[in-house]
């Protein structure tokens, strides 16, 4: 097992990977009380969509683990749950069972692009200043997602954000999770953060802000309401309507899913020479899962961000991702105790991993506004329209555009030129 996933290579060990495991388990194991509350808003059965995630996070986990040898968790994206819900189920009226199949054939046309090495080539094409800023933006993204749900940062009518209510005993609580976890970091605790979020729950029931669960185990849901739906539907995805809709598909998890595999390489310092070793496995990995988990009833998977709170405690390879997996086929019994890991409990995780991530920004040249201006609008609209694919379209639109104008050409890859192209035709399609 240590010569398998590098250990030593990577200066790490099985406790810390197992520290690790459970540091992004913790972080993302919301998505098995969020997503089938999100997804039963589009008309699918609440049980079997809990039961559908818990197995897409075991077999992408374990997937990606063994075929990349990289530390992260797959499981269903939150924002394409979202917009699987409410802009194609709710507000186009496309019921729920076409839409799954939209993603059915969104995840096959992923699984192409990936054995023909085309999503790595793009990725590895990126400027390292723009995958820089990719890493930086995320980080200040997973913080404002983090700071939102503390309840420190609330929606405000007059200047659309504002802080929250400090007296408010979930933000209380979150803000000594986020105190407890800063100490433990500073004073080189290792999973410190892991740490943190026990902390903070033991702490929480104490105090009342989280109710103590009523029972431990609790039996797995039935697949039968979703399972398989996909092959009854697909003469029903032939419609312009539909195909707009997989393309939505295919664009925002393609590049959510590159931003965050940069991210999380750049963090565990995996990336060599501006590349990303076994990125086409990786890609497999999390396309193939997006296939097997529209078979099963959810959403488009994707590589979870919340991977980097494991790899802040440590984790280096693919035995965390093990981990990671072995915990929620644990979860499926165990799903009554999954109501202890609130937002208040995980937001400290996901605001300092923010920071840790945003340490990026040092590695992007700022000498230089052909560079500084792409990446500064990559960092900052990530959190300003709560999308990363946003973020990385439109570094990838200006970056070439101020290239051009220094007569810079043969400094940036054609397929950079092609995307740019690319963005510009789908911003103004969302126009």
């Amino acid at each position: 097992m240590d010569k398998y996933f590098q250990f030593q290579e990577r200066g790490t060990n099985f406790k810390q990977e197992t520290i690790a495991g459970l540091t992004t388990f913790l972080s993302m194991a919301y998505i098995l009380v969020v997503n089938p509350i999100i997804l039963s808003q589009a008309g699918m059965d609440k049980g079997a969509v809990f039961t559908a995630t818990a197995f897409s996070a075991i077999i992408g986990s374990l997937l990606i683990g063994i075929l990349a040898n990289y530390p992260i968790g797959i499981a269903p994206s939150m924002g394409l749950n979202s917009f699987f819900t409410f802009s194609v189920c709710i507000g186009m009226g496309i019921p729920w069972e076409t839409a799954l199949t939209g993603v059915f054939v969104s995840g096959i046309l992923f699984v192409i692009l990936s054995l023909l090495k085309i999503r790595e080539k793009i990725i590895n094409v990126i400027p390292k200043d723009l995958k820089h800023a990719i890493g930086a933006g995320i980080g200040f993204f997973i913080a404002f997602v983090g700071l939102k749900n503390a309840g420190l940062i609330v929606a405000s009518e007059g200047t659309y954000v504002a802080i929250g209510n400090l007296k408010s005993a979930g933000t209380g609580l979150a803000i000594f999770g986020f105190i407890i976890t800063i100490i433990m970091l500073v004073r080189g605790v290792k999973g410190a953060i892991f740490y943190g979020m026990a902390i903070s729950s033991v702490a929480g029931m104490i105090l009342g802000v989280i109710e103590r669960p009523d029972k431990i185990i609790g039996a797995i849901p039935s697949l039968k309401p979703t399972f398989g739906e996909v092959f009854l539907h697909l003469d029903t995805i032939f419609t312009p309507e539909m195909i707009a809709v997989i393309f939505t598909f295919l664009f925002v998890a393609f590049f959510d899913t590159a931003g965050a595999l940069i991210a999380i390489a750049s963090q565990a310092g995996i990336m060599k020479n501006n590349e990303i070793p076994n990125a086409g496995r990786a890609l497999l990995a999390d396309s193939g899962t997006t296939v097997i988990g529209s078979i099963l009833g959810t959403s488009t998977t994707a590589s979870m961000i919340e991977s980097t709170a494991g790899i802040a405690a440590g984790g280096r390879t693919g035995f965390t991702s093990i981990i990671i997996s072995a915990l929620f086929a644990i979860a499926l019994f165990f799903s009554p105790l999954l109501s202890v890991i609130t937002a208040e409990v995980t937001s400290p995780a996901l605001i300092i991993v923010g920071a840790l991530m945003a340490m990026e920004v040092k590695n992007i040249d700022w000498g230089k506004i052909e560079i500084a201006i792409p990446a500064f609008i990559t960092i900052l609209m990530m959190p300003l329209t709560y999308s990363i694919a946003t973020g990385i379209a439109l570094g990838f639109i200006l970056y070439p555009i101020t290239m051009l104008a220094l007569g810079k050409t043969k400094e940036i890859h054609p397929i950079m030129y092609g995307l740019c192209i690319a963005f510009i035709a789908y911003f103004a399609y969302l126009s």
